[in-house]
Formats: C-alpha cells, sequence, structure tokens
C-alpha cells in the first residue's frame, strides 16, 4: 500500500522583470517555479509553464493519471488580463511499476500553458495540485504569481517552453486520417481502434475520456490488420460508453498527434 503525505507550498512572486519565479521546494529533493516566455504573438497568445526539477527516478503525472496516480489539476483563477488558458499536455511515459498502468513524466519536465492576453499589464496567478512519487507518493499543492512584461522576450525560458511543446501532441490536420473508427466491443470490455500502422506507432495509442473511471490498457495487437484493442480497466461493466467522445494519442515518426473521435456501438461496424 503506498503511504500519501500531503504537502501544501506557497509560491512567492519573482521581483522585477524576470521570466522566472523564484524556485521552492515541493517535496524533499524535489523543486518547482512558474517560468514564460515574454513573447506575445500577433493572435495576443504568450506562453507560460510549470517547470518542476526532479530526479529521474521520481514522477508525477499526465491529465489522465492511469490506475494509481494522482490527478494534475491547473487552474488560473485569480489572473488578471487573461481571457482563457490551455494546458498543452507533453506525450507521456507509460509506467507499469507494480502491475499497474500509470502515464507520467519521469525526471525534470515543464508543463506548458497557453494564455489568451487581453490587458497591457496582465499578471498570471497559476495554482496546482500534482502528485510527486517515488517510493511513496505525495499530493503537493503550489501557487504561482507573478506579471507579465513582453518589453523584452527571455530567450532561454522561450526555449525551454518550445522545446517542451514540441513534445505536446498536436491536432491531425493531413490526409488521410491515421486513426478511423473507434469501437466498443461490450463482450470484451474493449475499444477496437482503426490504425494506419504505417503512420503509427500501434503501441503508442492512448485513449482518454476526461474521465478517471474510465480507464482503457496499451493496446494489443489484433490478428486482424489495422486494428488494436485496447482492454478496459479496473471497471468490469461499462455501460453507456457508445456516442461518448475520445481522444485518442499517439506517437508517429513526426512526433505526437491526437485525433478526436466518438465511440460506436460494436453493431456499427463494416466487418
Amino acid at each position: 500500500m503506498r503511504s500519501f503525505v500531503l504537502i501544501a507550498v506557497a509560491i512567492a512572486t519573482s521581483p522585477g522583470l524576470a521570466a522566472e519565479s523564484a524556485w521552492q521546494e515541493l517535496v524533499p529533493g524535489v523543486r518547482a517555479r512558474l517560468v514564460t516566455s515574454d513573447v506575445l504573438d500577433a493572435d495576443g497568445r504568450t506562453l507560460a509553464g510549470i517547470q518542476i526539477d526532479m530526479p529521474q527516478n521520481y514522477k508525477t503525472y499526465w491529465k489522465t493519471p492511469g490506475q494509481t496516480g494522482i490527478p494534475t489539476q491547473i487552474d488560473l483563477e485569480g489572473s488578471q488580463g487573461v481571457d482563457g488558458y490551455e494546458i498543452l499536455w507533453p506525450y507521456p511515459t507509460v509506467d507499469n511499476a507494480a502491475g499497474y498502468l500509470d502515464y507520467v513524466y519521469f525526471g525534470p519536465t515543464v508543463l506548458p500553458i497557453e494564455l489568451k492576453i487581453t490587458s497591457d499589464a496582465p499578471s498570471v496567478v497559476v495554482s496546482a495540485v500534482m502528485g510527486i512519487c517515488s517510493d511513496i507518493c505525495m499530493p503537493a499543492k503550489a501557487s504561482f504569481a507573478m506579471p507579465l512584461v513582453f518589453a523584452k522576450p527571455d530567450a532561454a525560458e522561450n526555449l525551454r517552453l518550445r522545446q517542451a511543446l514540441a513534445n505536446t501532441p498536436a491536432p491531425w490536420q493531413q490526409n488521410p486520417e491515421p486513426i478511423g473508427d473507434v469501437i466498443f466491443d461490450k463482450s470484451r470490455g474493449s475499444l477496437e481502434v482503426r490504425i494506419d500502422e504505417a503512420r503509427i506507432h500501434p503501441q503508442s495509442v492512448i485513449a482518454s475520456f476526461g474521465d478517471a473511471s474510465l480507464l482503457f490498457g496499451v493496446p494489443q495487437k489484433s490478428p486482424e490488420p489495422g486494428l488494436v484493442l485496447l482492454p478496459s480497466l479496473g471497471t468490469d461493466t461499462i455501460e453507456g460508453l457508445e456516442g461518448q467522445p475520445v481522444q485518442l494519442t499517439f506517437m508517429t515518426d513526426m512526433g505526437p498527434f491526437e485525433v478526436s473521435r466518438r465511440v460506436l456501438p460494436l453493431a456499427a461496424s463494416s466487418r
């Protein structure tokens, strides 16, 4: 049984025009800070991010944490001049430690956040709850606050954020589509996903419903070409899955991508 310790951390505003807050310890041996690019594009968008400095044997969790993971929650309530934001989750590592499946980030990690700016003097407040795990798991609360200043871009932090962004799945916008129908086979308790095996790494496909109780495992190859099976984990009987939106995240030779589909019942299959 894993032990859980609650750590609450308040991270102070960094003085001056720096593009990063001060480092703050989350748990022993792990620290975090807020970084910003100080670059505002023509659409009024800029990048910020939570930079986590931790040893390689420590981990934190993706947006879908998995069977034992602690969900990472980030909000920007209290920010000024920020009209919307999107957390840009880098593609995770599949962790099967102790026979459980989790989606994680090991070692140094940056979680980029895209901000929509609507004023000349914006400031950002980022609150986060995340699990930090080694031999035990420790949920840590953190709060970051700093002004956003675009007079001079910070090249180092902009590069750091762009590197994290390069590993963030992008919407697939080419033809043909690499993923076809997603069908739920209730008798097997699995998702059947049609893929183009020449374009997708079959074992990289992750299905995310935005609901921690709807968790599907790593893909299993089907005897049928161009088909992978994602088995249900944790729930023997799933009702009402047909018609629900599902996000498929996957790796290609060009990097990570994602597409959205709606789950079809088995009867809708053309087979």
